[in-house]
């Protein structure tokens, strides 16, 4: 979309904002082109002996109304106008924020955080500035230069007029180059300091591993080296613009010169009073405004432009998963995946291997499913499948007898409790980061699901028990107690499918041996709960009804417990091995 079309229809659907903010700006137009007149006539006057001292009086009082009424009128404009302008900043924002917030995880492994929050702030103003002040200054400065024009041809002396204007051509031309370099030097600015942003953010986030390896001083001077490649792109920028004022002060000072030059010679011959010379020297001065009103819309466009230019691809990204689905209530009945195959994309021009590769699995209501395999095996991935963060080449995955491409996004993802190998948590209480799947949750319903968690004890040693607040991403808690968190928001949301992905990664044998227990006996209570555990640690999966075991994104064992040991394969080595371990941590 070009800016023109985007401010087009946004000034169209506030145009009431718009049209009066133009009436207003009409009455500071013809009160400010009147003030020349009024002076000129009041030299006239003077000269000629001709006004009384009451006269004179009324004619500075006359003056100072249209002060006043000048002064009134750009205030109103002003508030009118950018109250309309801001709200487009607001509009896009809210576009790109529901975009971003409907794409994938495969969209975002393509884009880096940093600069998704430069196009919502920098790139973003760029373009409100461009349907405000861009605006107010092209239709002020327009009207204002064809007002003061007719009246320098119609109303004083069009001998003056045209030979003031002989310049002006030439300041077009200077215009027109520089405003396109204006555009190259912007758009260089915000990719810079698109990559400054992103580096900031970055640190930032892993403060700690930086402090941990000693990298302070070479992320450090990174960040000095994209700082200062910042701040030359927007010198840069800022040289193209302050070329503008000298174009405009040489066609100023060349009309003047001539217009002098002129009027001098018509005053000299009685062709032309001095008030009317006087008038025609302040109505060339009032130029000034609109020649450098010119010089700021280019530049406010060209920067709307390379925003905007940065910003539409970001809002026209097709969606990795597209919410086409119609059905908003998931049908009781059994998860199925049928011969799913599922590849993460193209490696150097070529086929990737698939992370799944014809697994075929069935889960009734009421039964766990344990997920195990050697790392990069495809668990994570088959749980994205059902979560619908991505969808499958070829096979089906169907919930209660319908394709879950049939459902809408959000039916699904409410009816499933997802807690991911790394959990995340929100800067507030820890209460409120539980309460998060049920926000209408009593304090002790979060309580209890701490418990079933076995958080529930760790929290109320914390000073402010479960109003502690847990910080960004929650950094004030061990990586155990982040987990158990999650676990317990994923428990009070009471959906149909609980998905754990390595969930119990950090937390230490008995701590997993009391949720896992807590866990069994919700699923005595909710005999329609279905639940998937993916975990490494085959402890976690021994009490399942069905244990599926991927190597390389294809079923190689399947079965119960006590069937996959008989079979002594992956799954009967690797429980040895780790019944081994865990005797030798004991002893």
């Amino acid at each position: 979309m070009l800016l023109a079309s985007l401010v087009g229809s946004f000034v169209l659907r506030h145009w009431k904002a718009y049209a009066s903010s133009a009436v207003m700006l009409v009455g500071v137009a013809v009160c400010t082109v009147w003030v020349p007149r009024k002076v000129g006539a009041m030299i006239d006057g003077l000269a000629a002996h001709s006004l009384s001292g009451q006269e004179l009086m009324v004619q500075i009082m006359q003056l100072l109304g249209l002060g006043v009424a000048i002064y009134v009128l750009r205030v109103s404009w002003r508030i009118r106008l950018y109250g309309a302008a801001y709200r487009l900043g607001v509009e896009l924002r809210m576009r790109l924020y529901a975009r971003l917030s409907a794409q994938g995880p495969a969209f975002y492994h393509k884009q880096r955080t940093g600069d998704l929050m430069a196009l919502a702030t920098n790139d973003i103003d760029a373009i409100e500035m461009a349907a405000g002040e861009a605006m107010l200054a092209g239709f002020d400065g327009t009207l204002t230069l064809v007002m003061v024009l007719g009246v320098m041809l119609l109303g004083v002396d069009y001998r003056l007029a045209l030979i003031a204007l002989l310049p002006f051509p030439l300041m077009g031309l200077a215009f027109w180059t520089i405003s396109r370099h204006i555009h190259t030097a912007e758009t260089d600015s915000l990719k810079r300091f698109s990559a400054l942003n992103d580096h900031v953010q970055e640190s930032l986030s892993g403060v700690r591993t930086v402090r941990a390896l000693g990298l302070e001083t070479r992320s450090a001077n990174q960040f000095s080296v994209l700082a200062g490649k910042a701040a030359e792109a927007s010198l840069d920028a800022q040289k193209w613009e302050a070329a503008y004022e000298p174009a405009v002060g040489l066609t100023l000072t060349a009309a003047s010169t001539l217009t002098l030059g002129l009027g001098g010679y018509l005053v000299w011959n009685n062709q032309l009073t001095i008030g009317a010379l006087t008038s025609f020297t302040m109505y060339l001065g009032q130029l000034i405004w609109p020649m450098f009103a010119a010089g700021w819309v280019l530049s406010l466009i060209e920067r709307g432009r390379a925003g905007l230019a940065r910003l539409q691809p970001m809002l026209d990204a097709p969606l990795t998963v597209r919410d086409e689905g119609a059905l908003t209530r998931i049908e009781d009945g059994s998860l199925v995946l049928r011969d799913v195959r599922y590849a993460y994309g193209l490696l150097d021009g070529e086929a990737a291997r698939p992370a799944l590769d014809g697994v075929s699995v069935v889960l009734r209501p009421g039964m766990t499913l344990g997920l195990v395999g050697p790392t990069g095996a495809g668990k994570s991935t088959l749980l994205r499948l059902l979560l619908r963060q991505a969808t499958p080449q070829s096979g089906s995955v169907s919930w209660g007898g319908h394709s879950l491409s049939a459902y809408k996004l959000d039916a699904l993802r409410a009816a499933t409790s997802w807690v991911p190998q790394e959990s995340f948590l929100f800067s507030a209480s820890i209460a409120e980061n539980i309460a998060l799947a049920r926000p209408g949750a009593s304090r002790a319903d979060i309580e209890r699901a701490a418990d079933m968690a076995a958080i529930h004890d760790d929290i109320l040693r914390f000073p402010q028990g479960y109003d502690t607040p847990v910080g960004e991403k929650g950094i004030t808690l061990s990586g155990g107690q982040r987990q158990r968190v999650a676990i317990a928001r994923s428990l009070l949301a009471e959906s149909s499918l609980l998905l754990l992905d390595d969930a119990l990664s950090a937390v230490d044998t008995g701590t997993e041996t009391r949720i896992l227990e807590h866990l069994a006996a919700l699923r005595a209570a909710r005999p329609g709960l279905m639940a998937i555990i993916a975990s490494h640690r085959l402890s976690a999966v021994a009490d399942a009804d069905q244990i599926v075991v991927l190597k390389d994104g294809r079923i190689v064992e399947s079965g119960d417990h006590d069937t996959l040991l008989a079979l002594d394969g992956w799954y009967a080595s690797q429980w040895r091995y780790q019944q081994l371990e865990a005797s030798l941590d004991a002893s």
